[in-house]
């Protein structure tokens, strides 16, 4: 089974901050490299998450309410919670595809994806052409 990653960003949509709406991560989620990694996963009909910096592995059905939470913030006991997060939410998968922007990969998630237990099922990918 293959699953289609990549972090979130901190371009969100503004009008959900001060009200307690959940919505799902397309709906949060506004920068474009995020919103277009979003689309074409689900034009391909495949199986995809974002790693949020609060919530970590966030599936596309999951709704959540608007929130802030800076990678730079991340202290080593949510950091500990967020790897663990992501170990149990992904264990199934054979394949994790990991998409990101080389030159903005926040050393946050360069950390996440050095220490997962599931580094050897990790591809890293820079465009969305190798979204198959």
């Amino acid at each position: 089974m293959k699953i289609y990653i990549t972090h979130c960003s901190a371009k969100k949509d503004f009008s959900l901050k001060n009200n307690s709406r959940k919505v799902t991560p397309d709906k949060l989620y506004t920068a474009t490299p995020t919103q277009r990694f979003m689309k074409k996963c689900k034009e391909k009909n495949l199986n995809w998450a974002i790693f949020s910096d609060l919530y970590g592995i966030w599936f596309p059905q999951i709704r959540h309410e608007w929130y802030e939470k800076n990678p730079d913030k991340v202290t080593e006991q949510e950091f500990k919670n967020l790897l663990n997060n992501f170990n149990q939410e992904l264990q199934n998968y054979d394949e994790i595809w990991f998409y990101y922007n080389p030159g903005r990969l926040h050393p946050l998630y360069k950390r996440l994806l050095k220490e997962t237990k599931l580094k050897d099922r990790i591809r890293r990918f820079t465009h969305l052409k190798e979204i198959i």
